[in-house]
């Protein structure tokens, strides 16, 4: 293990599932990674080595056939899997959102039936909340939910959904208006649906189309597409929860979880930048000497692992509010932010450091480079992370009388 990135406190077993993915991703993602992406290939042994770690089912209840594990040490395994290839630890994520809600906001029936198969990889899960021309602005959805009998009858078109092509479950927000008046906020009248499909493109059940994969500046391996609803039925029993108008609250309850994955995401791909910077400084010389031994080189390896130090400590703080039963949404809005705005930075002062051979395929850092700006827009962009920090504070430190 490094210097850089350790967290005090963990038990015995945490280590020990720290230990186990941090060896599968030295052995099984970091020789193949930068090949598969460059393919811009679905790593299915991967995705089939961590089921069989269990990693599926990390933070599902043990009555359901997972591990039962904590928001931490999910997070610190994101970072050990973001590490070797991020596009891993996006398959992973959106699954464990969908499975979070559903422990959080389902039914008994909706967890009797799904969580024991999430929990050993049958049934893989996807989130959509944006829509083509929305972005950050989520109440202004338009997809609709409309009730007919014991269905509902789902139309419109979502965007940039994760594991869109190989998931087998998906939790649709859409507008839902029944039982609210004229006048109801927006985010009031908002539903969650659990969409069974079939795995592929195209048209995977009656009524939904899943077009194909988005092509993508990096963020590859892992599959980003379209949802097209058109005349879709569901029945009633799979709207989340069971009752209509809970959606955006039981959604953002789940971006608040994947907001620290996403900083976890950020920690792992940081020090993996820094791994690279520092073992390259210490093999190129120039004027006589290894660029290490250069203040310059000094000053930037410096500043990379102080960045590298913080995140993680901001990341792991979040997570433990949560696990503690505390609202964590300032916490998971500023290791998102900060955590985020580290890796861009620590993966570009990487890539300055190897020069010329920074910009060439054959180098780790070129993915790296073209990885970290997803981390910048996911899960909420750095600006809507500000918003959020923003009003928190304004809360916490409003002026008396």
């Amino acid at each position: 293990m490094s210097r850089l990135a350790q967290t005090a406190g963990l038990t015995d077993i945490q280590q020990e599932i720290l230990a186990t993915v941090r060896d599968f991703v030295d052995k099984e993602i970091i020789p193949v990674a930068t090949e598969l992406e460059h393919r811009d290939e679905y790593p299915q042994q991967i995705v089939d080595g961590l089921k069989e770690l269990g990693l599926f089912g990390l933070m599902i209840p043990e009555e359901y056939g997972g591990l039962g594990e904590s928001l931490l040490t999910y997070a610190l395994c994101v970072e050990e899997i973001a590490r070797g290839w991020m596009s891993v630890s996006g398959i992973i994520n959106t699954h464990f959102i969908v499975a979070y809600m559903l422990k959080q906001h389902g039914t008994q029936e909706q967890k009797d039936t799904f969580l024991p198969r999430m929990a050993a990889g049958e049934v893989r899960g996807a989130f959509s909340m944006s829509e083509p021309g929305l972005g950050s602005d989520v109440s202004a959805i338009t997809s609709k939910g409309v009730r007919d009998g014991d269905e509902y009858v789902l139309d419109g078109q979502k965007m940039w959904l994760t594991n869109g092509g190989t998931s087998t479950l998906v939790a649709v927000l859409c507008r839902s208006d029944e039982g609210h008046p004229e006048g109801t906020a927006p985010h009031k009248s908002m539903t969650t649906f659990l969409v069974e499909k079939e795995p592929g493109f195209g048209e995977v059940r009656p009524g939904l189309t899943i077009p194909g994969k988005i092509d993508k500046m990096g963020y590859k391996g892992v599959d980003t597409t379209e949802l097209v609803m058109s005349g879709l039925r569901i029945p009633a029993n799979r709207v989340l929860g069971g009752a209509t108008g809970r959606g955006f609250y039981q959604m953002m309850d789940g971006v608040e979880v994947g907001r620290v994955n996403v900083a976890a995401r950020g920690c792992g791909v940081a020090q993996r930048a820094f791994e690279l910077g520092v073992s390259y400084a210490q093999q190129r010389h120039t004027f006589g000497k290894a660029i290490a031994q250069h203040q310059a080189i000094q000053f930037k390896l410096a500043e990379m692992a102080t960045k590298v130090e913080a995140a993680h400590a901001m990341m792991v703080n979040a997570a433990r509010k949560k696990d503690s039963g505390e609202r964590n949404d300032l916490e998971a809005g500023m290791a998102k932010y900060l955590a985020s705005e580290y890796c861009k930075e620590v993966v570009e002062d990487a890539f300055r450091i190897h020069g010329g051979y920074g910009f060439s395929k054959e180098y780790e850092i070129e993915r790296l480079y073209r990885e970290a700006p997803m981390l910048l827009i996911g899960e909420g962009t750095a600006e809507i992370q500000k918003m959020i920090i923003g009003r928190r504070l304004l809360e916490e430190y409003r002026l008396q009388g």
